[in-house]
């Protein structure tokens, strides 16, 4: 997680005058006993910051006074939200925007789109390189030159460098749809028929467009082009089916093709001098002669649709690839003119672009069906098969749960996928394998669709027969039978477990038992039986003999769950009766009535609780064991979507329809957080460990991450984060874990943007607590170099003397040189002699006239304005040898006349550094890297500091102001350790 959250710890002894301590509600009924209580106080609440007094204290007798120790932490939030905060989504891949290949030395990469942020891949692995921050609109085109990104949203193009934006160019009007990289610059097409050209080398000074041409009125663009060794000309193509050549450089329209009577929806160059293809919106693909104006070749595209993506291949075979809104890719033979292989089931939805890699036999492609496939041409009748291939879902998941500790989550989604997703590694995740379909669907000539099975319903896991059997079983639209899968080996399990084979209807409801040997099924005919995971024998029927048939409900079983020890088994009908089994004997135990039709069931084994929503949209809790309602929630205003206990069962957690979130405390019975999102909930599951908290939305393919903040300042400041009531309105998880509220949408162009770490994203204050002490968040080799350098020195010292460079002829005098090589001294004229006395005194004279180093500069300056805080930012960017020498620079050797001593530069330096010293432990600021220095100084000055008595006064009070922070630090620390001891020795 990038954000840190920083805690200070205050501490004050205060005398038993309790009552002039009203802020602290607990101190006005103190006793004489040891009370350790654990109080709240109303959060402040800022746009910047919130801030959280916990408060603890301990009454004790000393000398027959009463002593009350308050321990104060405050925890800092850089913002004013609910207990989950908004971290990152996981599963978005790509987006429906063309990609931008580039190639950076001997690597390639992509740069996608994935909604408003945009991924960068390796192609060596198809590995995840950078994210890009969120931009305020979703990205509509793309370009990449190097280290750049143009990034098109809106009316506006963001350029970043790497990942950090540097400037933003806005003079389009209407939406961008299209650009091109052009040489030095940037072409920029809108909805409007307005093409601006940007320069992009020197941002700083080139804010404004180059140049701008109208195009013409019924003139609608949808594609650009560049041909080879045109000097100056892009092609556009038109909805209205019409081709342009431009130049750029004189503005002006050098000639328009006829068209073809379809819409041109991609154009593309070719490795032959003046040819192009045009696809159209008819399936058709034109191979043209632009100089010549003569048409070459035209293919069809068998399947309907329109040509959305054209490539020619450049590693020497006549390959032209197409890809169609269909998901198909066709492979052209141009020398044979003829078809030569159709990859039909390339992906599920529309072709975004088509890539061929410089000379080499490799295809990459990528669809609005979140996924970036290879493909290479190694076989030997021709046909590419898949090389490598990076996918998330391409239908918005509907059931998720956290698996393996927190450290993965299952997924199942509407493009009947069963996906399994790491949160810590993206190239872990992957879809599992349901039994070879795609060489099935092509033996067979079907699509891979009809041979998946159909979307996952429900599901149910247990790690812990892992390696033993199948762990998973699932539950499918429609489907009479369920299905068990195998994690260890991420496929579908060899059983099909088939509830009622004489009365098949479509299984609604699954559980695992907490043993994972069984799994209990219930369906839409109101049947329960159980059966074995490591065999798939069904192992009995639970059934009601009060019922008018033979079976377990009336209706459909909405939920079933099992006990933690395989006693009891709870199951609950559509129509509002929950009964509780015995799991052994499939007895009927007790039943009750919820008096309204039931949508879920949720059941913590730990707690034995069982959660229940209804069409009336409460949400009820129940005592299995004892029988009766111990918990009504009610605030929801649409259909709950998705229930969630926590792992120790205090917190419930709900989603609905109407967009909110909300967080129930179990044991205070009411409502502790709610958070309103844009896209309402549709599944739900907080992670073992409590950090992490994941959910799937409405139409979204991506599953969002978020972070419990409370895991950072402990369950018992939870209150302080919201009213309860209170629902706060909370942005969705971007793709990147940084923060997106710095990029504005703004006409404004963002010039010299500063450079943002890690370090930078934390909160900043404009004042300093008191009491308190500020670390300069250096990585600790800056700081702690200072302090070793000369074991540093001595430990790199080199092992063996340096080697003698060859002999020259003893008639060519040479010069030393680090590298080893001989370097030959220039020989000086013989007709200019010097005398010896001038140069001594001109010597003499540039030693006086020599102007400071950047170094004392710095200091002077800052010492006349009283502010150190730019001395010490310098010092700060030092390296450990640096700062060393320029401090040994300073050293006073010959003392030998005390008035001319004091007059000397080095002593007033050292005099100005003493003054730094005493300002800048007295603030407190940058505590442990000013520590380090001192010790170096002193190390250097010491010696100098004793001798000179003009020193001893700042040197005395240097001295002073350090005992006195060390000892405030040191009552700190002490008081920290009591306060740690006494909270694990208590029991709140």
């Amino acid at each position: 997680m990038k954000k840190t959250l920083r805690s200070f710890v205050i501490l004050s002894y205060l005398k038993p005058c309790v009552s002039s301590f009203s802020f602290i509600p607990c101190l006005s009924s103190c006793s004489t006993e040891t009370n350790p209580r654990l109080l709240h106080t109303t959060s402040r609440r800022s746009n910047l910051c919130r801030l959280f007094l916990l408060s603890v204290w301990r009454t004790t007798y000393c000398n027959s006074c009463i002593i009350q120790l308050v321990v104060v932490v405050v925890v800092v939030f850089s913002r004013d939200m609910g207990i989950f905060e908004p971290y990152r989504v996981i599963g978005c891949i790509t987006s429906s925007v063309p990609f931008s290949v580039q190639r950076l030395g001997t690597e390639t990469f992509v740069t996608v789109s994935a909604g408003k942020a945009f991924q960068v891949y390796n192609c060596a692995k198809l590995n995840l390189v950078l994210v890009s921050p969120q931009l305020p609109k979703k990205i509509r085109a793309f370009a990449s030159y190097r280290d750049f990104t143009f990034a098109a949203y809106g009316n506006h193009i963001a350029v970043f460098k790497r990942t950090q934006q540097v400037a933003t160019w806005s003079r389009h009007s209407a939406k961008v749809n299209l650009l091109l990289l052009f040489g030095d610059h940037i072409l920029s097409v809108d909805v409007d028929g307005n093409m601006f050209i940007w320069g992009f080398k020197g941002l700083e000074e080139n804010l404004a467009p180059i140049g701008h041409i109208m195009l013409d009125n019924k003139f609608t663009p949808t594609c650009l082009m560049h041909p080879d060794t045109y000097l100056n000309k892009v092609v556009l193509g038109s909805q209205e089916g019409t081709l342009q050549l431009w130049n750029i450089s004189t503005k002006k329209k050098l000639y328009e093709f006829k068209g073809w009577n379809s819409s041109i929806t991609s154009c593309v160059s070719s490795p032959a001098l003046d040819v192009i293809a045009i696809g159209c919106a008819d399936g058709k693909i034109h191979v043209h002669n632009i100089r010549c104006d003569e048409e070459l070749v035209t293919f069809s595209h068998a399947t309907r649709g329109a040509v959305t993506a054209l490539c020619f291949s450049t590693d020497g075979q006549p390959l032209l690839a197409s890809g169609g809104s269909s998901g198909v890719i066709s492979i052209w033979n141009l020398e044979k003119r003829r078809l030569q292989s159709v990859i039909r089931e390339a992906h599920d939805n529309s072709i975004i672009s088509l890539h061929f890699f410089a000379n080499e036999p490799v295809l990459m492609s990528a669809s609005a069906d979140n996924s970036i496939k290879m493909w290479i041409f190694d076989t030997s009748d021709g046909d590419p098969r898949l090389l490598r291939f990076r996918s998330g879902h391409s239908a918005p998941p509907h059931c998720i749960r956290f698996y393996a500790n927190g450290r993965h989550i299952l997924s199942a989604g509407q493009d009947r996928a069963f996906r399994l997703f790491s949160i810590i590694q993206d190239q872990q995740s992957r879809e599992l394998s349901q039994r070879h379909v795609s060489k099935r669907a092509k033996k067979l000539r079907v699509k891979e669709e009809e041979l998946k099975l159909k979307p996952v319903i429900a599901f149910d896991c247990a790690e812990i027969r892992e390696r033993d059997w199948c762990n998973v079983v699932t539950c499918h639209m429609d489907t009479a039978q369920a299905y068990v899968w195998r994690l260890q080996n991420f496929v579908l399990g060899e059983h099909i477990l088939k509830p009622c084979p004489e009365n098949p209807t479509p299984v609604k409801a699954c559980a695992i038992s907490a043993c994972g040997n069984f799994a209990v099924l219930g369906t839409a005919g109101g049947w329960i039986e159980r059966f074995n995971l490591q065999s798939g024998i069904s192992r009995g029927s639970y059934l009601d003999v009060s019922e008018r048939r033979s079976c377990a409900h009336e209706g459909e079983v909405v939920g079933v769950a099992c006990d933690s020890t395989n006693t009891l088994m709870i199951s609950a009908g559509y129509h509002g009766d929950v009964k509780v089994w015995d799991f052994k004997g499939r007895e009927l135990q007790s039943r009750w009535e919820v008096g309204c039709s039931l949508v879920k069931i949720v059941h913590h084994r730990l707690n034995g609780l069982l959660a229940t929503v209804a069409d009336d949209l409460v949400i009820h809790l129940f005592d299995v064991e004892a029988l009766r309602m111990v918990r009504k929630f009610e605030g929801h205003t649409d259909r709950v979507t998705d229930l969630s206990f926590s792992e120790d069962g205090k917190w419930l957690l709900s989603s609905s329809m109407d967009g909110t979130l909300r967080i129930w405390d179990v044991i205070l019975a009411r409502q502790i957080d709610a958070i309103r999102v844009d896209v309402p909930i549709t599944a739900l599951s907080l992670s073992p460990n409590l950090d992490i908290l994941a959910t799937a939305h409405v139409d979204q393919n991506g599953v969002y991450l978020w972070v419990n903040q409370s895991m950072f300042s402990g369950a018992s400041v939870v209150d302080s984060y919201a009213s309860g009531k209170e629902v706060v309105s909370v942005k969705l998880p971007s793709v990147s874990s940084m923060e997106g509220s710095q990029f504005q949408d703004s006409v404004e162009p963002i010039v010299k943007r500063p450079q943002h770490d890690e370090a930078s994203v934390l909160p900043t204050f404009s004042q300093q607590i008191p009491e308190l002490v500020t670390l300069s968040l250096l990585p600790k080799s800056q700081w702690q170099g200072l302090i070793n350098l000369d074991i540093i020195k001595v430990r790199n010292k080199p092992v063996e003397p340096p080697k003698k460079p060859v002999n020259a002829p003893f008639f060519l005098p040479s010069i030393p040189s680090l590298s080893g090589e001989v370097l030959f001294k220039p020989s000086e004229p013989m007709n200019e002699e010097k005398d010896t006395k001038t140069d001594e005194v001109e010597n003499n004279q540039r030693k006086l006239d020599r102007p400071s180093s950047q170094f004392l500069q710095i200091l002077q300056s800052s010492a006349k304005m009283k502010n150190f805080s730019a001395f010490t930012d310098y010092m700060k960017g030092l390296s450990p040898s640096t700062l060393d020498m320029e401090l040994r620079m300073l050293q006073i050797i010959d003392e030998d006349d005390q008035q001319e001593l004091e007059k000397r530069a080095e002593f007033i330096s050292i005099e100005l550094l003493l003054d730094y010293f005493i300002h800048e432990i007295a603030c407190r600021n940058n505590f442990e890297f000013v520590q380090a220095v001192i010790r170096l100084f002193l190390k250097i000055h010491g010696e100098t500091i004793r001798s000179q008595s003009k020193f001893h006064d700042k040197a005395g009070k240097l001295l002073e102001t350090q005992c006195e922070v060390w000892q405030r630090m040191d009552k700190l620390f002490q008081s920290a350790r009591c306060m740690v001891t006494f909270l694990s020795n208590s029991q709140f």
